[in-house]
């Protein structure tokens, strides 16, 4: 690389409301001397940390557009996905869990319902992204979400006065540009150093996964596209990072934990409280009317863990008419027995059999990774025991 690709210049666009927090003001905008955005500001003034949201999940959203052929859509907190998703039909139970029988969902709308409903608890106030023009069945249901901003390459015209109206017209909206291609080299400051690098520009291909190294190595073709749904989303979360998916959906994200191990069951219990919202006893749970949306996927999530505080089991046994029995963890046992076929993608190696272990848990199939940890053949055994197909990319998605 050149040194004057690191002192090429920026030029100022626009000022940003704050940086990361409040107290870091100025902030702002700027573009490479001769180049332009990557998007345009429609409505709302977006944050430091909106625009890092909607830049990832803008790219992640491309990305599973092209390698599966699909609309797709991302929530996003904090620099990582909360959850992703391409348009697949919904289950019976699924339509119940996510309270949405009945409905005719446009298939933007149903990537981002998959999206969103992957963890709603840590989706509330989330940067959404759209690979497809936002119809008005796509802005109808973000309207009745907790929701910060959106990025889509297009807007019909009810769909945008839809969005320009939530949030009292404070709602951002982002026009992506499909067309935009980055510079091959990439320039982050910190503590005033600059640091350099080719951008990630590694394609996730359903087709060619990598090598399988498993004594099973067929991968039907749901699987093969819920593994490179995973990877791509691994490539836009926080490392170290796994996510399980299932059915064209994000399950679970275990994102930024320094342990391999710790990623992978953090992602595998949330796709335990993803599964054990389809439970019967769960989408029968009697509220109060009135109960928001919000306060239904909280309440449910929390009488899935059933972890509460005495103060908190009070609000809690609040949102219903009679406040339910237990949900006994024989019952949540039997419930999870049911989980299978599930993909898992590692952006980087596993160094121990321990993920393996926890992935078994949680009905986990099929298994992608890039190998290359002396441990690999202890890894392979494991994933032969469980009798889960393991394909080795070669290619590592560290993500800072």
């Amino acid at each position: 690389m050149s040194d004057a690709t690191l002192t090429r210049r920026f030029e100022r666009e626009f000022e940003l409301k704050y940086g990361c927090n409040p107290h870091q003001s100025p902030a702002a905008v700027y573009r490479r001397e001769g180049g332009r955005l990557p998007f345009r500001v429609l409505n709302g003034t977006p944050g430091y940390i909106n625009l890092l949201d909607a830049l990832n999940a803008w790219q992640l959203v491309l990305e599973l557009r092209e390698a599966l052929g699909l609309p797709a859509a991302a929530s996003f907190k904090h620099v990582s996905p909360a959850g992703a998703a391409v348009a697949v039909p919904l289950s019976p139970a699924l339509c119940a869990a996510y309270e949405v029988e009945g409905q005719d969902l446009s298939p933007q709308a149903l990537a981002y319902l998959r999206a969103r409903q992957a963890d709603p608890k840590s989706s509330f106030g989330d940067f959404a992204a759209m690979s497809d023009p936002i119809d008005e069945s796509t802005a109808t249901m973000l309207k009745n979400e907790v929701s910060d901003g959106l990025i889509a390459p297009g807007f019909e015209a009810g769909a945008l006065d839809i969005l320009k109206a939530k949030k009292g017209g404070r709602y951002i909206v982002l026009e992506g540009d499909p067309a935009y291609r980055p510079p091959e080299v990439e320039v982050k400051e910190v503590f005033g150093v600059a640091l350099s690098q080719q951008r990630n520009d590694a394609r996730i291909d359903p087709q060619q996964l990598g090598t399988p190294v498993t004594e099973r190595t067929g991968l039907p073709p749901e699987a093969a596209r819920d593994l490179a749904l995973a990877a791509i989303a691994m490539k836009y979360t926080q490392s170290n990072s796994v996510g399980y998916a299932l059915d064209g959906q994000m399950i679970g994200v275990g994102a930024g934990q320094q342990s391999r191990v710790d990623c992978t069951r953090l992602a595998g219990a949330k796709a335990e409280v993803w599964y054990l919202r389809q439970h019967p006893a769960v989408i029968g749970l009697p509220f109060h009317e009135g109960v928001t949306r919000t306060e239904r996927n909280n309440g449910r999530v929390a009488y899935i863990e059933g972890d509460m505080t005495p103060q908190e089991r009070t609000a809690w046994e609040g949102l219903f008419q009679q406040p339910p029995p237990p949900l006994g963890e024989t019952e949540k046992a039997e419930w999870l027995a049911g989980l299978t076929g599930v993909s898992l993608a590692s952006d980087a190696f596993f160094p121990f059999r321990d993920s393996i272990d926890q992935a078994a848990r949680r009905g986990v199939s099929y298994v992608w990774q890039p190998g290359g940890s002396v441990s690999d053949q202890n890894v392979i055994d494991a994933c032969n025991e469980y009798g889960m197909a393991m394909v080795c990319s070669g290619v590592r998605l560290f993500h800072h």
